[in-house]
């Protein structure tokens, strides 16, 4: 029952170098600049303002802390931070998809 899908697990099983994860106020900032992202696009008209709402409103609890269980990956597995970026996209799209009446992994918002 994670947010994070099939991007997330395979860096967690590809990267096992520590058991050292992100700290609070990194998994902070991806919410900010992923909330950031969805009021800039819904404003150019490249995303629809249900599915921005539901992004920001999801956005806003990994700001919150209420999905840091959702953020698994190593922190050493980072080199161009593709997987840290994936989990966020994935983590914030589930749940944006739930908010908009969808269940777990209905890819109403796509990561």
């Amino acid at each position: 029952n994670a947010y994070y899908g099939a991007s997330t697990q395979r860096a967690v099983l590809n990267f096992p170098i520590s058991d050292l994860r992100f700290p609070r106020q990194f998994i902070r900032a991806l919410g900010q600049i992923k909330q950031a992202a969805a009021r800039t696009n819904e404003a150019l008209g490249t995303v629809d303002p249900q599915v921005a709402d539901a992004i920001v409103r999801a956005s806003q609890e990994v700001i919150d802390g209420k999905l840091d269980n959702n953020f698994v990956l190593d922190i050493f597995q980072t080199g161009s931070g593709t997987s840290t970026n994936m989990n966020a996209n994935e983590v914030i799209a589930n749940r944006a998809s739930e908010l908009l009446g969808g269940s777990l992994g209905s890819r109403k918002v796509h990561p």
